[in-house]
């Protein structure tokens, strides 16, 4: 155990320097930040660092292992009613608690004012779209019924609501809705349902069908907030800019960390407590692990709920008002408002490294590829889309652009694309958007956005949002351009081995 949680540890510090060190330049150089703001980044930084290190042991140790099991069990009943109605369940279950979508539905002040249900009218909507979506999901695996063809009908349903029914206001939010429903509680337990789901299928395609429920449980959101804009008649979305408070002294930052943690154990233990119940029930059911089993999955939970609290309180606390800053900083000046889009760019290349639910894809991607697809082949294909993305996510502040002029033609060569990619690459890349899209870019990049945007004095929920968007859609042309290449790459080698082979039939023949 202690090796395996240094191990952790070394691969988080590995992530989060790259990010923290730019940050340390930038702060310390073109965009000087107060000393408490700075104390508060510094904890940030060594907070994360642990924080990642616990979740990533907690997840391998209880939800990936209690994930696989139920979606193993799941398929061997055989009783399609049965895995859809429990696919529905789990993904209202994962979604309802998820951090980073408890933090969108405070933002979302228009849709809060329309009933009594104020914040949690969005959550419920979006929880709904999750459960419908993942039922799916889980279904396409059973019937095995291409990914590729329900990606392009759901995502023009989407586009069709959009343009004939929803206000243009409204489009942002829809859109962030979907990148940020997939964050570090939802996507372990998801995939991990995915992967028991295939394990049972004696085709060798189902190793494939193993991704793509993280994607399929992206659209549903995106889906479910426009027709909720539509039966409201939500016109327009509005976003209060509020000062963050200066922390100036040590005691400040210690008060503001200690409340951190208050607030952010609390969500984690919302989070967590709904998975615990339906595991506890599961295993009343069942009687899938022994004791020993049970043990470890308990410690693993442990590992979670610490490391949860102190990465969501590392980077909501010590990273939200340095992005802040650092946005309004750069767009206060004529000259340093076109550095936006070169540091937002080198921000994004590394942030993505530093998400603790890319490490959970990565690892599980490289597990079920056998080794053909490694953990450092994908980080560099979603650090160079994340980088693509944040500095369109720029560029549009700086230009007011309307998001669809990026949207549709990137939804469209990122559709076209499966046609072409190997069919394991179209379910990873669609489950790397999901993935990409969490805690670090909600925490840093969007704050830094909504910093340099309100400076700016343009419209925060149209240009501002939207980041998250972008930051899911990047993966998906990314990881797709790089499964084109690892076929021809693999072509290229059968055809060398056949024609060795040839050869020496020949010469046995002669």
């Amino acid at each position: 155990m202690t090796k395996a949680l240094k191990d952790k540890l070394i691969e988080s510090l590995t992530s989060i320097l790259p990010i923290a060190l730019i940050i340390f330049i930038l702060c310390t150089t073109i965009t000087p930040l107060g000393t408490g703001t700075f104390s508060l980044f510094f904890i940030g930084v060594f907070l994360l660092i642990i924080g990642m290190g616990c979740f990533t042991l907690g997840a391998d140790m209880s939800m990936l292992v209690i994930g696989e099991r139920i979606g193993t069990a799941m398929t061997r009943s055989r009783k399609v009613w049965l895995i859809a109605l429990l696919s529905f369940v789990i993904g209202i279950i994962v979604t309802v608690a998820e951090p980073d979508l408890q933090i969108l539905a405070e933002q979302v002040t228009a849709v809060a004012e329309k009933t009594v249900l104020g914040n949690y009218l969005l959550i419920i909507t979006v929880a709904v779209g999750v459960g419908i979506f993942l039922m799916l999901a889980m279904l396409r695996i059973v019937f095995r019924i291409r990914l590729s063809y329900l990606l392009i009908g759901f995502y023009a349903i989407a586009f069709i609501l959009c343009f004939c029914f929803v206000d243009s206001g409204f489009w942002a939010v829809s859109f962030d809705s979907g990148g940020v429903t997939t964050g570090p509680m939802t996507v372990p337990f998801i995939m991990s349902l995915g992967v028991g789901v295939a394990s049972i299928r004696s085709d060798k395609k189902g190793q494939d069908d193993s991704f793509g429920l993280v994607a399929l449980s992206s659209i549903g959101p995106i889906i479910a907030v426009l027709i909720l804009g539509i039966i409201f008649k939500i016109e327009s979305v509005e976003y209060v800019v509020e000062e963050i408070t200066v922390v100036e002294t040590t005691r400040g930052v210690l008060f503001a960390y200690l409340e951190g943690f208050g607030d952010y154990a609390l969500e984690v233990v919302i989070a967590i407590s709904p998975i615990i119940v339906f595991f506890a029930l599961f295993q009343l059911i069942t009687r899938s692990f022994h004791k020993r089993q049970l043990l470890k999955i308990v410690f693993g939970f442990l590992y979670t709920f610490v490391g949860l609290v102190l990465f969501l309180t590392g980077a909501n606390v010590g990273f939200m008002p340095v992005g802040r800053e650092i946005g309004r900083e750069l767009a206060s000046s004529d000259w340093g408002k076109w550095l936006l889009i070169p540091v937002g760019m080198v921000v994004g290349y590394f942030v993505v490294a530093a998400e603790p639910a890319v490490h959970v894809l990565n690892k599980q991607v490289e597990r079920m590829s056998a080794g053909a697809i490694s953990s450092s082949a994908m980080k560099k294909g979603l650090c160079a889309g994340v980088c693509i993305a944040i500095g369109l996510a720029m560029t549009r502040i700086l230009t007011g652009i309307n998001i669809m002029w990026i949207l549709v033609p990137g939804y469209l060569l990122a559709l076209a694309l499966t046609f072409f990619t190997p069919p394991m690459f179209t379910g990873i890349a669609y489950d790397s958007g999901g993935v990409a899209s969490g805690a670090m870019v909600s925490s840093f990049v969007l704050p830094m956005a909504i910093g340099a945007c309100n400076e700016l004095g343009g419209v925060v929920m149209t240009q501002a949002f939207g980041c998250v968007a972008f930051v899911a859609l990047a993966p998906l042309i990314s990881i797709q351009i790089l499964g084109i290449n690892y076929k021809r790459k693999t072509s290229k080698i059968k055809r060398k081995f056949l024609s060795i082979e040839d050869r020496i039939l020949e010469y046995v023949v002669d």
